[in-house]
């Protein structure tokens, strides 16, 4: 089964006259599902050695709904649809884009990047044209694309000559690198872009190949050029400090980022059919990032970007920074998703929690989902090659008079869709 049978298989659960009278019937399963919005599978850097992983644990763990959110490439799509189908799991396609934003950089905001200012993390939910894409969608991928090889060719190069001149020869570079993942999760290495956790991941498992435990504290502070904070087997803590003490602004490896406008990674979630989303760091940041605070600012800022929807990662939060971000934000009219990203190598649950595991209100529970919903109503609606939650420049679907009730009717539609899918499923 490949892509387009999955989303054949999410457009064919009826017609959008019999989803709506669903709609109107409250038709819907008999629980609230668990969901995630945000995951990131491999040869994304991931928690997950394959995407059977990651959907096998979300089964195990009764998530009904998971949404995946790579960069750059989409090929593992295919079999998230199939094994998500097959397991009783609803996907939602989405992807990750890093913009930046020059005027803000400039005056020294950030958005959500905490070290970064102007650098902007911004999420596509309910995407449907992956395959084939619009032309203009090709050339804003392709350019995201080689901007990324580019640093990441110049980064890898910067590292080996870091580890050389302390006579730990690794003959790393990005096209071994590449292999290196494409071996690792079993995929095609057309398919990965490397990120920076690859790299430092790359140069860590290479490090301790070449160098025994009792000499790489040694060894380690005199290419970091600092203390180790680690101890000599801790791989995810070395990546960890690699990527703080060489890679980033500032250090000996950087290398300097080109990233489209936020307008150009608007224009790309909406040439692929998509909602585009803006993904909180709330007190994920201490400070707060400027962008975000005071909440209200916020709210507006969005807005008059045309952004109708918000992404929390509660692992990042405490319960009361959550709920007054959820609250606030779904109130003013924005619907509001959840995920965990599962974007280190953390096995962490599939379904979000607060910071340090603390469950999540059963009243921002009910927020999430419904974004979760929406999202599944708008794949829906896209995919029968009508409006969505909102049209193909993001504007608001003209049907519905104010933003609450389009929320709240395009929730309704999204657990008709997700109850007849599964139905659908089950008799396949």
């Amino acid at each position: 089964m490949n892509l387009s049978a999955i989303c054949n298989a999410i457009a064919s659960v009826g017609t959008a006259e019999q989803i709506e009278k669903l709609a109107g019937e409250n038709f819907a399963l008999r629980r609230q599902p668990a969901v995630n919005s945000h995951i990131h599978l491999p040869p994304n850097f991931s928690a997950f050695d394959t995407v059977a992983q990651a959907i096998q644990l979300a089964s195990e763990q009764n998530v009904q709904i998971v949404g995946l959110s790579n960069y750059y490439d989409y090929a593992v799509y295919e079999d998230f649809g199939r094994l998500a189908r097959q397991k009783g799991i609803f996907p939602l396609f989405g992807l990750e884009i890093i913009a930046m934003q020059e005027n803000l950089r400039q005056q020294g905001v950030r958005i959500n990047d905490p070290a970064n200012p102007g650098k902007t993390y911004i999420c596509g939910k309910g995407i449907t044209k992956f395959n084939p894409m619009t032309p203009r969608a090709k050339k804003l991928i392709q350019t995201i694309r080689d901007n990324d090889n580019k640093r990441m060719t110049e980064m890898t190069d910067k590292l080996a000559a870091a580890f050389k001149v302390h006579g730990i020869n690794t003959g790393l570079d990005d096209k071994a690198i590449i292999a290196r993942v494409a071996k690792r999760h079993g995929c095609d290495p057309k398919t990965v872009y490397l990120q920076e956790r690859h790299l430092a991941q790359a140069f860590q498992e290479v490090f301790f190949d070449m160098v025994d435990a009792s000499r790489r504290i040694e060894k380690l502070e005199q290419v970091l050029g600092t203390k180790l904070k680690n101890a000599p087997d801790d791989a995810v803590g070395i990546q960890g400090q690699i990527r703080s003490c060489l890679m980033k602004a500032g250090k000996s490896c950087f290398a300097p980022e080109a990233y489209l406008t936020l307008n150009q990674a608007k224009e790309l979630i909406f040439e692929l059919g998509g909602i585009v989303c803006y993904p909180i760091l709330a007190d994920g940041a201490n400070p707060a990032c400027e962008f975000e605070t005071p909440i209200d600012k916020l709210i507006g800022t969005l807005k008059s970007e045309n952004i109708s929807m918000v992404e929390l990662i509660p692992i990042r939060n405490k319960p009361e920074a959550l709920r007054s971000y959820a609250i606030t934000i779904r109130k003013a009219g924005l619907a509001v998703v959840a995920g965990t990203e599962h974007n280190t190598l953390d096995v962490i649950p599939i379904e979000p929690t607060c910071l340090a595991g603390v469950p999540i209100p059963d009243d921002l529970k009910e927020i999430f989902v419904e974004g979760a919903y929406l999202a599944a109503a708008h794949q829906y609606l896209t995919l029968n090659g009508k409006c969505g939650f909102v049209d193909n420049r993001g504007k608001p679907n003209p049907r519905y008079q104010d933003a609450d009730s389009r929320i709240v009717a395009f929730c309704k539609i999204g657990k008709a869709v997700v109850a007849k899918y599964f139905k659908t499923s089950a008799a396949s």
